[in-house]
C-alpha cells in the first residue's frame, strides 16, 4: 500500500540562544529557602536536591543533545480553529498504518511518549509485526509547550482540545479514520473524542478510566470526591485514602481555585517551576524513594525546560479550572457515553482503597460504575509502573494498545 504524501513541511525544534542564556542566569541567582528537618520529602520538594538539579541544569544539562534527539521525529506547527497546535509526527512502517493521535496530560509533556513512539510506529523494527503499524501523531496541549504561550483561548479545557484534535486529524490532515490515545488529561480527551466522534474513530486506548464529568460540580477540586473518613473503615483503606490525598490534594486543589496566583512564581523562577513539577513527578511515578530510578536528572531537565522556555505553565495549569468553570456536557444520551471501543491501562500503583492485585484492579473497574461510562473491549492492569505508565511501562501500553486495535484495522 502506498502511503500518500503528508500535506505539511516539518518545522524542527530550535529554542533561541538568548532564551537559554536568560535560564542559565535565573539558575544563577536562584534563593533557596529555608528547609531544615526535610530531607526525606515529608514537606515537599528537599531544598538540597533541587540544588543539585538547579546546579546541573545550570552548568552541566545540554539542552541542544535533547533537541537534537527531539528533532530525529519530524515536527509542524499549524493553527487549528485559529489556535497555534505543534505536533511530532513518525510516519508508520507496515502494509497498512493506522493514524493514531497520542494526547499527554499534566505535568507531562510530548515528550513523555517518547519511548513508545518507535515501536508503534514501526513494530518489526522492535520485534513486533509490521500489521501492527501506526502513523503516529503526538500533539502538544496547546499552552503546555511549543510552539509557545497560548493567547486567545482563555477557556481552554479538555473537551475543547477534542474538537481541535478531531479538526487537526480530518481536516488538517485529512485521515478519515483515525486512533486516539491518552493518560490524565489526555484520556479525558481522548474519551471525548470517542463519546463525540466515535463513527470517526477506530477506538481510543487510554491510562485511566476516569468519567468524563469527573470535574464538573461544586467540588472539583476533592479528588476523594467528598468521601469522608470513617471510624469502621479498615486501617489499609484509611491509609490508602490519606496517602493518595497526599498525592493530589494539593495539586488539584490549587490548580482549580487558585492556579494563576501560583503561575505568577513559576513562570518567574525556573528553580520553583522545577520544584512544583518534581513534586508530582516524584510522587506519581512507580519509583521506590528514587525519582531518579524513572527519570535521569537529564529527562526531567528535559521536560521542565520545555515548559520554562515556553512560559506555559499558566495555561498549562488553567485546563483544571476550565473543566471546572466550563463544564462537559454530553454530546448524546446514549450508552455507554465512550461509543468507540475503548482500551484501558491501569498500573497497581495507582489502585484505589482496597483493591491490591492487578487482578483485582481489572475486577473492580469491570464490575464497578466507571465502566458504564465505556464501551471498553481490552481491560488490563500491571505491577510496575505508575501515572507515567507509556513512560515508566512502555513494552506494557503498547503490547495493550495494540490488542485494543487488532481487528479493528481497515
Amino acid at each position: 500500500m502506498t502511503t500518500p504524501a503528508f500535506p505539511l513541511e516539518p518545522t524542527p525544534i530550535h529554542v533561541p540562544d538568548e532564551v537559554l542564556a536568560d535560564l542559565r542566569a535565573r539558575l544563577a541567582s536562584t534563593r533557596p529557602p529555608a528547609d531544615e528537618g526535610n530531607e526525606d520529602w515529608s514537606y515537599g520538594v528537599p531544598a538540597g536536591y533541587l540544588r543539585e538539579l538547579v546546579a546541573h541544569w545550570r552548568d552541566g544539562y545540554d539542552w541542544r543533545k535533547a533537541e537534537a534527539a527531539i528533532n530525529v521525529h519530524e515536527h509542524y506547527v499549524v493553527k487549528v480553529s485559529g489556535v497555534p497546535v505543534h505536533f511530532l509526527r513518525e510516519a508508520g512502517r507496515g502494509p497498512r498504518p493506522v493514524p493514531l493521535i497520542l494526547t499527554h496530560g499534566w505535568p507531562w509533556t510530548f515528550w513523555h511518549w517518547s519511548k513508545v513512539i518507535g515501536p508503534l510506529a514501526d513494530p518489526a523494527a522492535f520485534g513486533g509485526d509490521p500489521a501492527d503499524a501506526f502513523d503516529v501523531i503526538v500533539p502538544s496541549l496547546p499552552g503546555f509547550g511549543f510552539p509557545g504561550p497560548l493567547t486567545g483561548f482563555p477557556d481552554v479545557n479538555f473537551w475543547k482540545v477534542a474538537d481541535l484534535w478531531h479538526t487537526l486529524m480530518t481536516g488538517t490532515l485529512g485521515y478519515g479514520r483515525y486512533a486516539a490515545g491518552g493518560c490524565d488529561i489526555g484520556a479525558l480527551v481522548s474519551s471525548q473524542l470517542g463519546h463525540k466522534y466515535a463513527d470517526e474513530l477506530y477506538g481510543i486506548h487510554i491510562g485511566s478510566g476516569l468519567p468524563l464529568d469527573f470535574f464538573n460540580g461544586p467540588r472539583a477540586w476533592d479528588f476523594a470526591r467528598n468521601r469522608p473518613l470513617t471510624d469502621d473503615q479498615p486501617a489499609h483503606v484509611r491509609a490508602r485514602i490519606v496517602e493518595q490525598d497526599h498525592r493530589w490534594a494539593s495539586h488539584l486543589a490549587v490548580h482549580v481555585l487558585d492556579g494563576a496566583t501560583l503561575a505568577h512564581g513559576l513562570s518567574d523562577s525556573p528553580a520553583g517551576l522545577l520544584a512544583w513539577l518534581l513534586e508530582r513527578w516524584n510522587a506519581w511515578s512507580d519509583n521506590g524513594g528514587d525519582v531518579e530510578s524513572v527519570f535521569s536528572r537529564d529527562d526531567l531537565l528535559t521536560h521542565a525546560t520545555i515548559f520554562w522556555v515556553n512560559n506555559s505553565i499558566a495555561t498549562s495549569m488553567r485546563y483544571y479550572a476550565n473543566a471546572n468553570r466550563y463544564p462537559w456536557s454530553p454530546a448524546h444520551d446514549r450508552a455507554p457515553a465512550v461509543e468507540a471501543p475503548v482500551g484501558l491501562t491501569f498500573v497497581t500503583y495507582e489502585n484505589p482503597p482496597g483493591v491490591h492485585t492487578a487482578d483485582e484492579r481489572v475486577r473492580a473497574f469491570e464490575t464497578g460504575p466507571q465502566a458504564a461510562w465505556f464501551n471498553h473491549v481490552n481491560v488490563n492492569a500491571h505491577d510496575h509502573g505508575g501515572h507515567f505508565i507509556p513512560w515508566e511501562n512502555p513494552d506494557a501500553w503498547v503490547d495493550d494498545l495494540r490488542r485494543t486495535f487488532r481487528g479493528r484495522r481497515p
